[in-house]
């Protein structure tokens, strides 16, 4: 993806995001990394800004180190998005575009103690959790821009993706998912697949069961679900 093509698909992410209520007022923030061929470094939407209206030559261009180079402010998340394009190297190179948003029902589960409690966000409830999201570990909440998350976020990372199972999300307590894949497209259709589930935990009466270990191993087999 060239570096106007990679503008363009921020800008379009981040409209389509505000326009369905994934993201409000200035939360959120969406970065991209770019090719060498492209001069390496990072595309970040800029601090305060909202999402349903970026202008594409007003994002942030950073270098490899993270340090700007033009455009508005940069976000100061680009501290954890760094890190997670780090973390996920050795396990998933692709990744090209991580997401960050205050999704309602991701958030709203976060703040019910049982949740507190838990080390994952969700258990595995649908087939497409599975298959799209996977396991998505819950960091105890900071402040945000805390370097402290970013650390706790790259460890779980690195964690899940030497056991054997790579992870494409992570929930930063009271404040949001983190979503990355191998563009803006795909990273958002991991987001709307998790803010899905939750809504659907939330919405349930009692605690789902979820699915079997068989019910999970046939995914497995059949869609290299990472479970």
């Amino acid at each position: 993806m060239t570096e106007h093509d990679a503008r363009e698909e921020i800008c379009r992410i981040g409209r389509s995001l505000f326009e369905r209520s994934y993201v409000h007022a200035t939360a959120g923030n969406i970065s991209v990394r770019l090719d060498e061929s492209e001069g390496g470094g990072f595309l970040i939407t800029p601090t305060d800004a909202c999402l349903g209206f970026l202008v594409p030559a007003r994002l942030a261009r950073l270098d490899a180190q993270a340090r700007q180079l033009s455009g508005d402010r940069a976000s100061k998340t680009i501290v954890l998005h760094a890190g997670i394009y780090c973390a996920t190297s050795q396990f998933d190179s692709k990744t090209r575009c991580v997401i960050h948003t205050h999704s309602t029902h991701c958030v709203a589960l976060t703040l019910r103690p049982q949740v507190q409690a838990q080390t994952e966000l969700l258990p595995a409830v649908t087939p497409y959790f599975v298959m799209k999201v996977g396991h998505v570990p819950l960091i105890p909440y900071h402040r945000p821009g805390d370097p402290q998350a970013a650390e706790q976020v790259a460890q779980a990372v690195r964690r899940y993706g030497e056991a054997g199972t790579p992870i494409r999300a992570v929930m930063l307590a009271r404040l949001g998912p983190n979503v990355w894949h191998d563009s803006p497209a795909a990273a958002m259709a991991v987001l709307e697949e998790l803010e899905e589930t939750a809504r659907l935990v939330s919405l349930s009466a009692t605690a789902p069961a979820p699915l079997t270990e068989p019910q999970i191993e046939e995914l497995r087999r059949t869609f290299g679900a990472r479970w």
